[in-house]
């Protein structure tokens, strides 16, 4: 199935960044929660396309769409994706969808210019959104998880999967962090820590 449309009007939408990033769910959709979103790149000729893993603010993906977001993440990593939304689904979440997956480095370089002027420096910045080299998305090793009740579903159970939530200031954001049953570790207090103090393929941030 293809992308899942959740158009908010750009007036909600300035509000809804100004709140944190969620967004009601949209008409016709029962109980799932706020919607999940970063801010996409905005303005200019050359901003990323769906054939970079670009995902609209707003709106979203169903865990099955053939779109590179999804087909370039990482075989394991999707595949227990798929498996951990049908079971919440099955359990009574209303929805999940996907709203980060795999990134070209040309739309994380955007999402990281975007948090650069944002945030003013890259300390700041960093806490948000990692430089394409330092991106687990870039990598496939990610994937961003709505509405709220998705995630918080995947909170409390994507161990069983193997995912992780790995930033405390993210509940969307997980990895294929550890073997499937086994506790996650604690998370990060956001994407600007490294567990262990290593830059290696195990800490990538978002």
């Amino acid at each position: 199935m293809g992308a899942v449309h959740r158009r908010t009007m750009i007036a909600a939408l300035a509000a809804v960044l100004a709140a944190g990033g969620c967004a009601a769910p949209p008409e016709g959709v029962e109980g799932g929660g706020a919607l999940l979103v970063l801010p996409g790149p905005v303005g200019g000729s050359d901003e990323p396309t769906e054939a970079d893993g670009y995902v609209p603010v707003g709106e979203g993906l169903e865990v099955d769409a053939d779109v590179p977001a999804l087909t370039g993440l990482d075989p394991k990593l999707l595949a227990a994706v798929r498996e951990a939304a049908a079971d919440a689904l099955d359990s009574g979440v209303d929805v999940v969808i996907v709203t980060g997956g795999w990134r070209s480095e040309r739309y994380q370089e955007h999402l990281w210019e975007e948090a650069l002027r944002e945030h003013g420096d890259e300390e700041e910045a960093r806490r948000w959104v990692a430089a394409p080299d330092a991106s687990s998305h870039v990598h496939g090793d990610a994937v961003d998880i709505g509405y709220t009740n998705a995630a918080d579903w995947f909170s409390r159970f994507g161990y069983e999967y193997g995912l992780c939530q790995t930033y405390a200031n993210e509940m969307w954001h997980y990895e294929l962090t550890v073997d499937p049953g086994e506790p996650c570790p604690p998370p990060l207090a956001d994407a600007s820590e490294e567990r262990g103090g290593a830059p290696d393929h195990e800490n990538r941030g978002r």
